[in-house]
C-alpha cells in the first residue's frame, strides 16, 4: 500500500510538473492570438484554435479567460515573437519559435543550449527553405467517414492532403489557408482535437539511435525553456 501511494504521488507530481510548463506556454499563445486578432473567438480563428488546443490539454477555463484578458493589458505589449535557427549535434537542423518579453535573455539561453553540445546558431533565414510552413489539423475518423470524399470536398478550402497515423487523421494545408480550412471543418461538424501551424522538413534525415539520443537531450533542454513555444527539426 505504501509503494502504491508513492507511485501515485510520483505520477501526480510528474503530471503537475508537465502542466506547470505547458499551461504558461498555452496562455502565451492565447494572449498573443487575442492581441493580434481580437478577443472574440468567433471572429478570430487563431484565438479559437488556441483555446481549443488549451482545452485539449485540460487547461482550466479560468486560466483561459485570464489569458484572453491579458491581451488588453500592458503585459501583452511586452511579448515579442522571435525565431532562432541552428545546427545541433550530428548536423541536425533546428528551428525554434519563441514568445518573449526579454529577447536578450532568450537568445542567450538558446545559444547556450547549442554551445553546450558543440552546435551553433545560424543567421536568421538560413534554414527557412529547409522547412515548409503548414496548417495541421488532427481529428478522429468518424464512423462512415470516407476520407477520399472528404479530401475532394475540402480541396477548395485549401486542403492539400489527409494522412492517417495510429488511428488519428491529419489534414495538411498551406499556413495561409489555416482560417479557411478551420471554418470548413466547423461547417461540416468535424470536431478538431488539435490544430496548429507547423514547420515540416522538406528533406527529412534518418539519424542513428545513438545520434538521436544526443539530439533529444538538447531538444529537451530547449523545449523546457519558458520562452520557447515550438521546436522543429529535420529528423525523419
Amino acid at each position: 500500500m505504501g509503494r502504491a501511494f508513492e507511485y501515485r504521488r510520483a505520477a501526480k507530481e510528474k503530471r503537475w510538473d508537465k502542466m506547470s510548463k505547458v499551461f504558461p506556454k498555452l496562455a502565451k499563445t492565447i494572449t498573443m492570438a487575442a492581441k493580434e486578432g481580437g478577443t472574440d473567438p468567433d471572429m478570430n480563428p487563431r484565438l479559437r484554435t488556441a483555446i481549443q488546443n488549451a482545452k485539449a490539454q485540460n487547461m482550466p477555463k479560468d486560466n483561459i479567460e485570464s489569458a484572453i484578458k491579458r491581451a488588453l493589458g500592458k503585459e501583452a505589449e511586452a511579448y515579442t515573437e522571435v525565431f532562432y535557427e541552428g545546427k545541433g549535434p550530428h548536423g541536425v537542423l533546428v528551428f525554434i519559435e519563441c514568445a518573449t518579453d526579454n529577447t536578450t535573455r532568450t537568445v542567450a539561453n538558446v545559444k547556450s543550449y547549442f554551445n553546450k553540445v558543440g552546435g551553433t546558431l545560424v543567421p536568421s533565414g538560413s534554414l527557412e527553405f529547409m522547412f515548409s510552413r503548414k496548417a495541421v489539423f488532427e481529428f478522429e475518423q468518424a464512423e462512415g467517414m470516407n476520407i477520399e470524399d472528404l479530401e475532394l470536398e475540402l480541396i477548395d478550402h485549401g486542403l492539400e492532403e489527409i494522412e492517417e497515423n495510429e488511428g488519428m487523421l491529419y489534414a495538411y494545408a498551406d499556413y495561409t489557408d489555416f482560417g479557411t480550412l478551420s471554418k470548413a471543418f466547423e461547417e461540416k461538424g468535424i470536431k478538431i482535437s488539435k490544430a496548429n501551424l507547423q514547420r515540416i522538413p522538406t528533406s527529412p534525415v534518418d539519424f542513428s539511435e545513438e545520434a538521436l539520443a544526443d539530439i533529444e537531450k538538447m531538444l529537451d533542454k530547449i523545449e523546457d525553456d519558458d520562452d520557447v513555444q515550438a521546436v522543429y527539426t529535420n529528423i525523419a
